[in-house]
């Protein structure tokens, strides 16, 4: 069980906002924030860390405690013996929302974060390409669900993250095996998706980050040759041709080597990105995408609620995007009114 905090910490350095609320900041893995309480702390905001993998709630308590409850659970917990948290996660957001605490990637963004398939129904709406899939909730529907599709294909467990879950299969015949072997993992929710590997044109993807429902910055990540599986955030090679490791995170891509730039997309791609989390009521997260290199058509295939910003931002895209996002999340408490926060401004 993660353990790098065993209560809640309230973090303040600033005599001016000692009557206001704190803001809690809700996540499991101990290092992705820090950024986060960096800039906070140099404004003196306060706030507590809550830790969704040991966490309790009272139903009848129904005041709210928070200026803002800002949700940064991963779906990736599960890899950090944290999966309990995922899905009590939900039923904290939908108490916290309707007794009235603002949170951010609430409710509906983390149902969203939590389901692929809810993503495609979404991208499926928007009238949006993607790789095409099919969802399954057993292996013996995941051949009958590869049939109309095209080779390779992977198969992609609902719940992910971090590049998590996700099998390669260059043949029906590779396929068929694993499935006679009862070698495929469908995950926490025995849940995945049968989905067309896709080969990027140009070698590399364009992940897109949005802040309050509106273009943020964009990266293009380039592979050096490896290929893209369709992880979220991820670049992942196989092992073996089957077993997929994570190799690197689009978001770790400049520390890790690999080749970055800052990147304008055309308008049509941003208005479409913005509708994206605008209708999974994303408050902070990021879209990627990529032209497919056999059709030239864009295709979406990962939408995150959960995003950490590039590595070495300043170097990358120009400025420091936390210090955006808390920009983000003061304007949120003084619209809501929070006593004491308006005088503190």
């Amino acid at each position: 069980m993660v353990d790098f905090y065993s209560v809640p910490i309230l973090h303040s350095h600033s005599q001016k906002t000692e009557n206001m609320k704190p803001i809690a900041i809700y996540h499991e893995h101990p290092d992705w924030f820090k950024p986060l309480f960096t800039e906070l702390d140099k404004r003196g905001i306060p706030y507590e860390r809550l830790n969704p993998a040991a966490f309790l709630y009272d139903p009848e308590d129904i005041a709210p405690k928070y200026s803002l409850f800002f949700n940064r659970m991963s779906p990736s917990a599960y890899l950090r013996n944290a999966e309990q948290g995922i899905f009590f996660t939900l039923g904290l957001l939908k108490q916290l929302e309707d007794f009235g605490t603002k949170t951010i990637n609430g409710y509906k963004a983390f149902q969203y974060e939590t389901s692929k398939a809810l993503q495609l129904t979404l991208l499926q709406k928007l009238r949006l390409q993607y790789p095409r899939a099919r969802v399954v909730n057993h292996v013996t529907k995941v051949l009958e669900a590869a049939v109309s599709l095209r080779f390779p294909i992977v198969v992609k467990a609902n719940i992910g993250g971090s590049g998590a879950g996700i099998t390669r299969y260059d043949t029906i015949d590779a396929l068929k095996e694993d499935v006679i072997q009862n070698n495929i993992s469908f995950g926490i929710d025995h849940t995945a998706l049968v989905q067309e590997y896709i080969v990027p044109a140009g070698g590399h993807i364009t992940r897109v980050e949005t802040l309050g429902g509106k273009f943020l910055y964009a990266i293009k990540v380039y592979t050096s040759g490896e290929s893209f599986n369709l992880c979220p955030a991820d670049i992942c090679q196989t092992t073996g041709g089957k077993e997929l490791v994570r190799n690197a995170c689009a978001l770790d891509a400049p520390k890790n080597g690999l080749q970055v730039e800052a990147y304008t997309p055309p308008a049509n791609v941003i208005a479409a990105i913005e509708k994206i989390v605008q209708q999974a009521g994303i408050d902070v997260g990021g879209i990627e995408y990529m032209t497919d290199e056999r059709t030239g058509e864009i295709l979406y295939y990962d939408i995150n609620a959960l995003s950490n910003f590039v590595a070495d931002a300043v170097n990358v895209i120009g400025f420091n995007p936390h210090e955006k996002l808390v920009d983000f999340l003061e304007e949120k408490i003084h619209a809501a009114g929070v006593s004491g926060y308006a005088h503190a401004l």
